[in-house]
């Protein structure tokens, strides 16, 4: 994503005035949720544009949103406006983009969003912004069914939004975000994640998993992920490969568990950058086993946080020579709990 333009653009929007104005102590974001929430704030707030009821435009656009995700449209003309009783305004301005396109007809304006993620997060924005009672929970159970990929940020937007503190700015503009569909939002999630938990068994359920463990991450919510996660044993992502940022999540996630039993990471192709993400949650478990594979080095010395912090949790830490697959060294690294 760092090497989008229109990330980019987005990410420096949104972490100017924090790095710029450090005497405002405001708090970085932690989320892609809270990035964009700051993001549309800014805007709204630093940009006014005049408008009678910015909630119902945001909606309306939302709900444009919405339907451009469900149907993979990114670029919206005035039918599109029109189906959703919208207007080109300054106030749909601040967050779309105004583009001059040539038809047979000559040229005509069309509107998109920076960012496919915006859309996404609009849409998202406006599954709490509806004055008709609704229920959220059977719309994600429909869109869950859905297995191309095209609402996975989306989703991670929905959950995300349920977090108070994460909503509470744009809260100052729109208004408060009902707290049924906040509650409906999260039992979505936790049913979802005890589902997963049971179905991890397949490759599939690990991806499964995986993908609830960044929803939990996404809502902040340590109360829910202690009560789903909390009293799991065993952890298997064996074979699954797993990215430093996958490390980053499943660390942030095993922190909030109490004793894991058994965490198995064998041949998931972490390397020195995902181990060090996972350092601080590694005290949570008893049983440790993973292949650390090291592509620029055949020195173990590479991963001595784990070792560092296996001796401060009073395990012990063994490494045993394995084969060797090409330049590859590969290391077996068995990690256990001297009471058991």
């Amino acid at each position: 994503m760092c090497f989008n333009p229109s990330y980019c653009w987005i990410l420096c929007c949104t972490l100017e005035p924090i790095f710029k104005h450090p005497e405002h102590k405001q708090p970085s974001p932690k989320t892609i949720t809270q990035l964009y929430s700051s993001y549309l704030y800014n805007i709204l707030k630093n940009h006014p544009r005049a408008t009678e009821s910015p909630r119902e435009v945001m909606l309306r656009a939302g709900e444009m949103a919405y339907e451009g995700v469900c149907n993979r449209t990114i670029v919206f003309d005035d039918d599109h406006f029109s189906h959703h009783q919208l207007e080109p305004s300054n106030f749909i301005s601040g967050f779309m983009m105004e583009i001059l396109e040539k038809d047979d007809g000559g040229r005509r304006v069309v509107y998109t969003f920076p960012h496919l993620t915006v859309q996404e997060f609009v849409a998202a924005l406006a599954q709490y912004l509806t004055p008709v009672r609704m229920n959220l929970k059977n719309l994600l159970r429909q869109i869950q069914k859905r297995n191309d990929g095209r609402f996975e940020i989306f989703l991670r937007f929905v959950v995300g939004l349920s977090w108070p503190h994460t909503a509470r700015q744009l809260e100052e503009i729109l208004g408060p975000l009902p707290n049924a569909s906040v509650c409906e939002a999260i039992s979505w999630l936790k049913f979802n994640v005890e589902a997963a938990i049971k179905q991890s068994g397949s490759k599939d359920g690990k991806r499964k998993l995986l993908n609830m463990m960044y929803y939990l991450f996404e809502s902040q919510n340590n109360t829910l992920a202690q009560v789903t996660l909390g009293a799991v044993e065993t952890l298997n992502f064996s074979r699954f490969r797993l990215n430093p940022l996958d490390c980053a999540v499943l660390s942030h996630v095993l922190q909030l568990c109490d004793t894991i039993e058994n965490l198995d990471l064998n041949h998931c192709n972490i390397g020195a950058e995902g181990i060090q993400r996972l350092v601080p949650a590694l005290h949570k478990c008893r049983q440790l086993r993973f292949v650390l594979i090291d592509g620029f080095s055949q020195k173990p010395g590479e991963y001595q946080p784990v070792s560092e912090v296996c001796e401060c949790s009073g395990n012990i830490l063994t490494y045993r020579q394995s084969v060797s697959l090409g330049e590859n060294s590969q290391h077996n690294l068995a990690i256990t709990d001297p009471q058991y």
